[in-house]
């Protein structure tokens, strides 16, 4: 059983085809929608965690490639240095996927990497600059 982060890109004529339904029922995979932007006539962006068996997961990109769907790793990782961070919470409120939260005892930010889509929203945020794309 493996589990990857994923980002797929639809050319509009593919928008409206369950491509992504296909590839979970037919090749016994698991999702979870880490993030996901539909422009109308352009391009649909998708985010996923896909689990499953490692052949059938191969299988299904596969299957999706050759519809036209452009299939890329998540490549890109967001880290907190700690050393810079003060836990002003600044990043808190802008997290899309609650990834970074405040600890309601300590009153400290709390980072959930497993929780995070790269969306780069809390680097903006950061006055630090605590919270760091890495490739």
């Amino acid at each position: 059983m493996i589990s990857r982060r994923i980002v797929l890109k639809f050319p509009h004529r593919l928008l409206d085809q369950p491509i992504v339904y296909r590839m979970v029922k037919d090749y016994g995979l698991e999702f979870n929608i880490l993030k996901a932007s539909v422009t109308p006539n352009e391009q649909g962006l998708l985010v996923l965690e896909l689990s499953g068996d490692d052949k059938e997961f191969d299988k299904a990109v596969a299957y999706a490639k050759s519809l036209g769907v452009s299939v890329q790793p998540l490549s890109k990782d967001i880290k907190r240095n700690d050393k810079k961070c003060t836990h002003c919470g600044a990043c808190v409120p802008i997290c899309p996927t609650e990834a970074l939260v405040v600890n309601p005892k300590t009153r400290k930010v709390e980072f959930y990497n497993e929780k995070c889509i790269a969306c780069e929203l809390c680097i903006k945020a950061c006055p630090p600059r605590a919270m760091e794309l890495h490739f």
